[in-house]
């Protein structure tokens, strides 16, 4: 396997009604190449012509996930609620 990707439309929370783009991950050794990048734009792409907006988390200390998903324009919201040591990152869709 290279990589995965996961999106849902978020039925309940804060976030109802946004992309919930999870389960991105790409081959360790694989890393590091764009795949990640590529991934999330499908994973964006495959998102409901009514959805306004995406939602993802990661770890607080996931420093290149961070960097990589703010410059896919995502923007950090802060720590998850009820999860320690998540932080919750949103992007308008354009």
């Amino acid at each position: 396997m290279i990589g995965a990707a996961r999106g849902r439309v978020e039925q309940h929370g804060a976030h109802s009604g946004a992309w919930d783009v999870g389960r991105l991950m790409v081959a360790p050794d694989l890393q590091g190449q764009g795949l990640g990048r590529d991934m999330l734009a499908r994973i964006e792409g495959a998102a409901p012509a009514d959805v306004a907006a995406y939602v993802l988390f990661t770890g607080a200390g996931s420093v290149d996930n961070i960097r990589m998903y703010k410059k896919a324009g995502y923007r950090l919201r802060g720590p998850l609620a009820g999860e320690p040591g998540a932080v919750v990152l949103t992007k308008r869709r354009r």
